[in-house]
């Protein structure tokens, strides 16, 4: 009795371990790529780009990118996999970049129907938007430089800390597009001096179409007004009154701030929603071009760094409304708030909102002036 359970042990154990080998593949018969870029040539057909790692002992060159044009992303796949080694392996794929035209063209997310269907994709690469043609930054190949998908993707993650870009995965944009109280916002790429560089976020309206851009000053802004800055900020502006000496810019102040609070009053009055936006910030100059007795004159410069805050603001949130999108997220609001009017607008909530009132108010307090007077 003992010797048959005994071997009935052993071969459910066998069953077992069998199925768990069965998709077994081993490293040198797989690709890996690391990064998938989305495209449109001049003929408007649909080009699939691709760049993995080379693990081949004596290549020189440590990636390879592949160039093919499928009918859809999963025969893209296959395609990839005529031109490679090894089998085409979608699970380590770190960074998804989708190019400007790509992004202008109406329900372009349907391209990434594939991912959600196969449960081994995985959902958190990042989404970064790239101003220009692929092929511009896919073969620059920079020596001095760790492979693109790893620089990318560094660079969305430090910048997206210090608030200068947004870090949207696949996942994420498939969330900001499905709700109604958003319009979804992911990082903008470009390629400046043959150098690749973030430059900022880039909107994109309710159906995820290509809406606007923001440079990375503006990207801070629209953290602050999300309420959604991870640690202090640095902010540039000019100072009204003093002078520029030749070709150096020395009527800006640069400033750090922290402790930054931003509360919204939501309300509905004469046919359209009221948004009061009220910001705090506690202010540390990091840099000063000109001359200023700020211990005699600090309130003076308080004033004046409030009001070129307060209109950096008021410029973004004139951007936004003529967009009709709202990367805000005050649909959030509305809908918490005054949800019965809400409801009326909610399928075309970026037109309401170009309509609303939106009134922000800034107060920022210097709280650190350097060690130097």
């Amino acid at each position: 009795m003992k010797k048959w359970l005994l071997h009935g042990m052993l071969i459910a154990m066998f069953l077992v371990i069998i199925p768990g080998c069965s998709d077994r593949l081993d490293m040198e018969d797989a690709t890996f790529p690391l990064l998938i870029g989305f495209d449109l040539d001049k003929k408007n057909e649909f080009i699939v780009y691709s760049t993995s790692p080379n693990f081949i002992k004596n290549i020189e060159k440590k990636t390879r990118e592949l160039r093919v044009k499928p009918l859809t992303n999963r025969q893209s796949r296959e395609k990839q996999d005529s031109y490679t080694p090894g089998v085409f392996q979608g699970r380590t794929i770190q960074v998804i970049l989708v190019s400007k035209r790509i992004l202008q063209q109406e329900n372009w997310f349907r391209l990434t129907d594939v991912w959600f269907r196969d449960p081994k994709n995985p959902l958190t690469p990042r989404i970064i938007a790239f101003d220009g043609p692929l092929s511009d930054i896919i073969y620059l190949n920079p020596k001095d430089q760790p492979m693109l998908p790893l620089l990318l993707r560094d660079m969305v993650e430090t910048k997206n800390i210090r608030s200068e870009t947004v870090k949207t995965t696949l996942q994420g944009l498939h969330q900001q597009i499905r709700e109604k109280g958003v319009t979804p916002v992911i990082s903008e790429a470009r390629v400046i001096d043959e150098q690749v560089a973030l430059t900022g976020t880039t909107l994109l309206d309710h159906k995820g179409k290509f809406a606007d851009s923001l440079n990375m000053q503006e990207s801070i802004l629209l953290r602050i007004l999300q309420n959604n800055t991870k640690k202090s900020i640095s902010l540039t502006i000019p100072i009204p009154g003093e002078m520029k000496i030749g070709p150096f810019h020395t009527d800006k102040l640069s400033l750090n701030a922290d402790k930054i609070k931003a509360k919204i009053k939501t309300s509905f009055l004469h046919d359209k929603f009221q948004f009061d936006i009220h910001i705090t910030m506690r202010v540390g100059l990091t840099e000063r071009l000109f001359p200023y007795d700020v211990r005699s004159r600090g309130r003076e410069l308080e004033n004046k760094i409030t009001d070129q805050v307060q209109q950096q603001f008021d410029s973004l949130i004139k951007k936004i409304q003529a967009d009709k999108i709202d990367p805000i997220g005050l649909g959030f609001y509305a809908q918490a708030h005054e949800y019965s009017q809400f409801k009326k607008v909610e399928d075309h909530w970026g037109e309401s909102l170009a309509k609303a009132d939106i009134q922000v108010s800034v107060k920022t307090i210097i709280g650190a002036m350097g060690t130097v007077k």
